[in-house]
């Protein structure tokens, strides 16, 4: 098996998601006592947060290389980066690293395809809703991704950060993410992207009527793949 480099810590809720998973798959494929081959840093979340707030995403970027040529010297074979917004920096954080990144939105978009959908609706934080580094490469892969109304963006924002990203959840958060869902399965959604990777704390095929893409997993289980394959 491949040696598996993790960049978390954003957040460290997501982070345990991908551990948990990541294990979960793993022995299941093997059997046994097998478990994945894993070297994980995990970022302080908080000193990320306030970059992004404050537009230092630059700054944010030199984080993010330092901390995957660090990986890449530590003897992983490839990056898992388990977060979506900070894919927005995958370009300067992969910078003068000579192992390759496994993209979350290439994973996600490939299982879609498989699935012969082209609409999802897309659940996030707004730098992945509004911006166009996470949309574009959906789009790039044949998809018509559609994003919520501004009120649901600020309020799935808002909950994300406030709630989920401290392991919070609540009914009324839940209810709040269903009817956003709901609303863009109203406009023609044909499958939803929970596309923060701490949004299926809220939402899964239960309560979704349709099909429900889990990004983290998504990425959990390419990860196991890319790791285990020749």
């Amino acid at each position: 098996m491949k040696l598996i480099g993790i960049l978390g810590g954003m957040s460290a809720a997501s982070t345990q998601t991908y551990y948990r998973q990541m294990c979960e798959i793993t022995r299941w494929r093997l059997g046994g006592l097998h478990s994945p081959e894993l070297l994980i840093r995990s970022l302080d979340f908080a000193n990320i947060e306030r970059l992004q707030a404050a537009g230092r995403w630059e700054d944010a970027g030199e984080i993010l290389n330092a901390e995957a040529k660090a990986l890449e010297r530590g003897g992983a074979d490839f990056i898992v980066l388990a977060t979506n917004t900070m894919h927005k920096l995958a370009d300067q954080m992969m910078g003068g690293v000579g192992i390759p990144l496994l993209h979350i939105a290439d994973a996600t978009a490939d299982q879609i395809t498989k699935s012969a959908l082209k609409t999802p609706g897309l659940i996030a934080t707004a730098f992945t809703m509004e911006q166009t580094f996470y949309v574009d490469r959906l789009k790039a892969a044949g998809l018509q991704p559609l994003i919520p109304g501004d009120d649901d963006r600020a309020d799935v924002h808002r909950i994300i950060y406030d709630e989920l990203c401290k392991d919070i959840t609540t009914s009324d958060s839940r209810s709040r993410f269903e009817d956003v869902a709901r609303r863009l399965v109203d406009q023609g959604a044909d499958c939803m992207i929970l596309g923060c990777t701490e949004v299926g704390m809220l939402l899964a095929a239960g309560n979704v009527s349709v099909p429900v893409f889990d990004t983290a997993l998504i990425h959990c289980e390419a990860a196991i793949e890319f790791a285990l394959a020749p």
